[in-house]
């Protein structure tokens, strides 16, 4: 692990600890990981199904855009 890794890694569980945005967020982003998971089940979705898949991804990847987004922050001293 490089120093930056390794930064990030501890303001991640400084968040974590400290923050309940940042928690809500992590918990989310596990919890739609977790649903897209069952997706990876199905050999061909319906139509409804690849759609359901797209939304959840897209909530997923702003959770862990506005996480990040924290960290930079954070980083930049802009928090």
């Amino acid at each position: 692990m490089n120093v930056m890794e390794v930064s990030e890694e501890a303001l991640r569980v400084k968040l974590r600890t400290e923050n309940a945005e940042f928690q809500q967020l992590e918990q989310e982003h596990r919890k739609l990981d977790s649903e897209l998971m069952n997706f990876e089940t199905h050999v061909y979705l319906s139509p409804e199904e690849e759609f359901e898949r797209r939304r959840l991804q897209k909530l997923k990847l702003a959770a862990k855009d506005k996480m990040m987004e924290m960290i930079r922050r954070i980083k930049t001293g802009n928090a």
